[in-house]
């Protein structure tokens, strides 16, 4: 994760130290020398990023952490030329920086008079001019830099509003990984309405994280509720503003940091690993640019298309809509009246949406609001204000945009809806409601039975062996429907064989085509892997995981039943010469992003943290359109969300794709997955199996050659020959391979996350850490043997005993 930061790493950092953590008016900061906080916390003086040496900036940055990482700039706008500046202090408590020429550069303004001024750097980080001869904590303070944040917001800074002096705190990005100066987005805190944040370029509105809704800002991860910070929102007559603090361990080291790209991340620093490590990303996914889908309709990234409207309401443009221009939202059905006949419908799970037109009191309770709403012809929702104890109320009086589902806000959102529709939905629970007495009454009579049938259930469940129905939580297929879909398991209809048994196209009475998984008697994987396939993958959906429609378990058949991929597993094109041609370069690099973005949700978004510990190009499946989708869930295992790492004493996946530390010691953790999405990488812009690459200069496997070349400045000579040169662009390449070696370093804590390989390879602004060397980085003997070219789907099986 610290390759989205390592950018820090190139600063130019003085080497010697001032001796005091004070300036007063008779000295000077001259440029290499600094000033550190007491504690030795943070450090004050010039530097210069990146390839600029010339260009010299007065900041503030970390003094424990050896990559030098910046927080604060003063004079971001005009830097000094060459290293003749000096930061004094006036007898007035007035800060100022000049260059050689003695021309001011940079200067701070006391608020106060001063009478006898000093600056101190806090180990906060805050750098402050105040009065020795003043009283309190704050010694009576004329200036402090936290009221001129730059891209990052600390513990104790605040992001928001001075109502009095108008004066308003904010971050803004740094124009690049090397430039300081003002970029093009913002973070600010927005009080008109209700308040709320925005990210913004320019005058235009990037993201929003919704209200505040007395706990959080109600956008994607700000909902999650955390044990490690508090967020708080202050509101008095004198300001508003948003801030954090940790809530245990006051030494850990955390920054919100505003990215030159726009993206607005809370990091935290991790000092056994030295990195710094992304805890939350505000902006998650294309769900989250502001009013993506329009008015009355909401964003749901796991659907195609993402937006939809809500119920009641159909697209304002249908042909743009269906042309994928969904900013013209949504409109009602049925106009609403103005009176008692409306009613509301309620939305829950989802975002709060834009605040700014909104009417809100602290007072009003849940019941007043909707009778107020309703006697308010422009008030088209309402909801609560504060979610910790379900008071006040907000009302909207304007168009709902900026909306999208999330799992995790359980902050209700009561619709405006015209009486025809809350007469249809009364209809609708009445149904509901005469279905559930039937239903009722039919399980008084099937109780009644439930003793003629037991017996019959108890031999059923024989059959099962030790199958728990309630873990899989799969629907079940009887054997003629799938014999007949497969006519009876013709050789004809078989599509692929691997070391669970064969796989079988098969079509439906209704026309669906399925893909059916049947075990083998001699299958090296037997009733554990299957019952533990069934168990996981039920409970997953990503657009980039294989959908398991049901299972088959009658006799001594057990089969799982898929949807079909019409082009087959990934080896069956990648490995293949005559076909891998199809996989141009774009095709390649969005498989790459498929394949990661199924594994992120694996290891941090799906209700269960999994590691497959099987990911290789043959469990990578293909659809019409070559989207991937991840397979074969025999080997995965449920991680605790607080645990790092599993041990087993029974080694099981495939050569070439199991990490050094799993396939030797049988510690698995995500990063073990990690190491495998490394090597499909490298095989997907090379063309070759890692396994059973040779080359005639040396007798290392692919991950050896991707390494040797890339120490030559040679990593371009690794694509496939078989792609065009115009396909694909040279930079593009060799970021994947460098992403790709980041993944196969032989230290599972040199790894990246699957979240920071999305970064990376996502995002061309974000620069990468060079790699370290590979795991099995040893030269095979000269009589080795490889395998065919086609990858098999062979499992390699180690034993680990105790010594």
């Amino acid at each position: 994760m610290f390759a989205l930061f390592v950018f820090f790493c190139g600063i130019m950092m003085p080497i010697s130290t001032y001796a005091d953590t004070i300036i007063t008016p008779d000295q000077a900061l001259v440029d290499g020398e600094t000033v550190v906080s007491p504690a030795g916390v943070f450090e004050l003086g010039f530097f210069s990023p990146g390839s600029t040496p010339e260009n010299r900036y007065l900041g503030i940055w970390y003094k424990k952490i050896s990559h030098g990482t910046v927080v604060w700039v003063a004079n971001r706008d005009s830097p000094v030329k060459g290293n003749s500046g000096r930061l004094i202090l006036n007898p007035n408590g007035t800060l100022i920086l000049i260059d050689g020429n003695n021309r001011t550069v940079w200067s701070a303004n006391s608020s106060r008079a001063l009478k006898n001024a000093a600056t101190r750097l806090s180990d906060r980080g805050n750098l402050v001019v105040f009065d020795v001869a003043g009283t309190g904590d704050d010694r009576s303070f004329g200036w402090q830099s936290f009221d001129y944040p730059s891209d990052t917001l600390l513990q104790g800074m605040k992001l928001g509003k001075n109502l009095v002096t108008g004066k308003e705190w904010f971050i803004s990005s740094w124009k690049s990984a090397e430039d300081p100066s003002t970029g093009e987005y913002v973070n600010r805190l927005n009080s008109d309405g209700y308040t709320q944040a925005f990210v913004m370029k320019g005058s235009e509105i990037e993201f929003s994280t919704g209200p505040w809704n007395g706990r959080s800002f109600t956008s994607s991860v700000a909902s999650r509720p955390n044990t490690y910070y508090t967020y708080k929102l202050v509101s008095t007559s004198d300001e508003i503003y948003f801030s954090y603090d940790l809530i245990k361990n006051m030494s850990v080291l955390t920054r919100l940091v505003i990215m030159p790209n726009g993206q607005v991340q809370h990091l935290t620093w991790i000092e056994r690993t030295q990195n710094w490590i992304v805890y939350l990303n505000v902006q998650v996914d294309n769900c989250d640019r502001y009013g993506l889908c329009g008015p009355y309709a909401t964003c749901n990234i796991d659907n195609s298309p993402p937006c939809g409207c809500l119920e009641g309401f159909r697209p304002k443009f249908t042909k743009q809509w269906n042309e994928a221009d969904w900013s013209g939202g949504c409109v009602r059905n049925n106009p609403v009246g103005c009176g008692k006949e409306d009613g509301f419908r309620t939305l829950s799970g989802i975002k709060m949406p834009d605040s700014r037109k909104t009417w809100y009191s602290t007072t009003v309770n849940l019941k007043e609001c909707e009778k107020m709403c309703l006697q308010n012809c422009s008030c088209t929702a309402y909801t609560v204000l504060d979610v910790r104890d379900g008071s006040g109320c907000l009302m909207y009086i304007d168009e709902l945009i900026d909306m999208r589902e999330l799992s995790q806000n359980d902050q209700p959102l009561y619709v405006r809806m015209a009486a025809s529709d809350i007469a249809a939905d009364k209809r609708q629970k009445k149904q509901r409601v005469m279905a559930i007495s039937i239903a009722l009454s039919a399980v008084i009579g099937f109780l009644l039975l439930c003793f003629l049938v037991w017996c019959g259930l108890h031999r059923r469940r024989s059959k099962r062996d030790l199958y728990d129905d309630e873990e899989m939580e799969c629907p079940m297929f009887d054997l003629a429907t799938v014999s007949a879909a497969t006519h009876n398991f013709s050789n004809n209809n078989m599509v692929g064989e691997g070391g669970f048994g064969a796989v079988y196209k098969g079509k439906l009475a209704e026309g669906k085509e399925i893909a059916v998984k049947r075990l083998s008697r001699q299958s090296l994987q037997g009733k554990q892997e299957l019952q533990n396939e069934m168990a996981l993958i039920s409970k997953l959906q990503h657009r980039n995981l294989v959908k398991l429609l049901g299972c088959c378990l009658e006799g001594e058949e057990k089969m799982l039943i898929y949807e079909f991929m019409p082009n087959n597993s990934l080896d069956h094109f990648i490995f293949d010469p005559e076909r891998r041609g199809v996989l141009t370069w774009q095709r390649r690099f969005d498989i790459a992003m498929g394949i990661s973005r199924g594994l992120l949700y694996l290891h941090q978004d799906s209700r269960l943290r999994i590691v497959h510990r099987d990911l290789k190009a043959s469990n990578i499946l293909l659809d019409n359109n070559f989207r991937p989708k991840i397979s074969d869930f025999g080997l995965a295992k449920i991680m605790d969300l607080n645990q790092t790492e599993g041990k087993t004493r029974l080694v099981i996946g495939t050569y070439g794709y199991m990490s050094p530390e799993y396939a030797v010691d049988g510690k698995f953790s995500v990063k073990s997955d990690v190491f495998s999405l490394g090597v499909l990488i490298l095989e997907l812009v090379s063309g070759k199996k890692n396994q059973t690459f040779r080359h005639s200069d040396h007798l290392h496997n692919l991950l050896g050659h991707a390494w040797i070349l890339w120490n030559k400045g040679r990593a371009v000579e690794l694509i496939d020959e078989y792609l065009e040169k115009s396909s694909y662009v040279e930079f593009e390449v060799v970021r994947c391979i460098q992403v790709g070696l980041l993944c196969v370093q032989k230290a599972p804590d040199d790894r990246p996350t699957v979240a920071s390989v999305v970064s990376m390879m996502g995002n061309k602004d974000v620069r990468l850490p060079q790699p370290k060397q590979p795991g099995f980085f040893v030269e095979r003997s000269s009589n080795s043997t490889g395998s065919t070219l086609v990858s098999e789907n062979e499992l390699s099986l180690t034993i680990m005993e105790a010594r």
